[in-house]
């Protein structure tokens, strides 16, 4: 059994494609450029929100100063709507209570900027204690850096074969084995199970439930 499980957030316990799609391309419209569909944010998002922004722009684009110039619409826009579309997938809820019943610890580990996971841990599951809820700050490297797992296991000290680490991307299985805790990928999020693979991630679950079998 487990004794902490750190999940990262977006394409692991939220479903926030939507809303993060929206905001970028609000901000890639009142800049003036091209905005994309909806299905292809998912190859855009999970490094942090200046690599998303980064990665929207037009190939020939990507500058500093145009990525800056996007930030503050994105901000104005996801601020205010972040919970519009983003939900639980199926079955989270269920295995959070699960194991917070059970005695597991659970944190977040995402490279959302701070406030954007506290706002969305705090909306939908504001009935668990989180023993740790970690976000991208300023002077803090983003993931597949294992700093932001050292910030939690510093919070809640645990023994590393105690404890797991759960994602829906290659950069989450690749913090995991920087950080030497045992991996999950999880296939219900953001990337193809090929990826988590290619990643070596110790573990590939399908359903909450399994999640659940292997943590308990």
């Amino acid at each position: 059994m487990k004794r902490l499980v750190i999940f990262d957030l977006d394409g692991t316990l939220l479903n926030t494609i939507a809303d993060l799609g929206a905001a970028t391309n609000y901000a890639l419209n009142k800049c003036g450029y091209p905005v994309h569909p909806i299905s292809a944010y998912p190859q855009f998002v999970g490094s942090g929100i200046s690599k998303l922004l980064e990665r929207v722009l037009p190939e020939g684009c990507r500058s500093e100063e145009n990525v800056e110039s996007l930030r503050p619409y994105f901000f104005e826009y996801y601020d205010a709507h972040m919970t519009d579309e983003t939900r639980p997938y199926p079955g989270i809820t269920e295995l959070l209570t699960q194991l917070t019943q059970n005695g597991v610890n659970i944190a977040v580990a995402s490279n959302k900027y701070q406030d954007g996971v506290r706002k969305l841990i705090g909306h939908f599951f504001p009935q668990f204690k989180w023993v740790a809820v970690e976000g991208q700050k300023e002077g803090v490297p983003v993931k597949p850096d294992p700093s932001i797992v050292f910030e939690i296991l510093a919070e809640c000290p645990t023994p590393k074969e105690e404890v797991l680490y759960v994602g829906d991307s290659g950069i989450d299985m690749e913090t995991a084995r920087r950080a030497c805790v045992e991996s999950a990928g999880v296939t219900w999020g953001f990337r193809p199970a090929a990826e988590l693979r290619d990643k070596y991630a110790v573990h590939i679950v399908n359903t909450p439930d399994e999640l659940q079998n292997l943590i308990l």
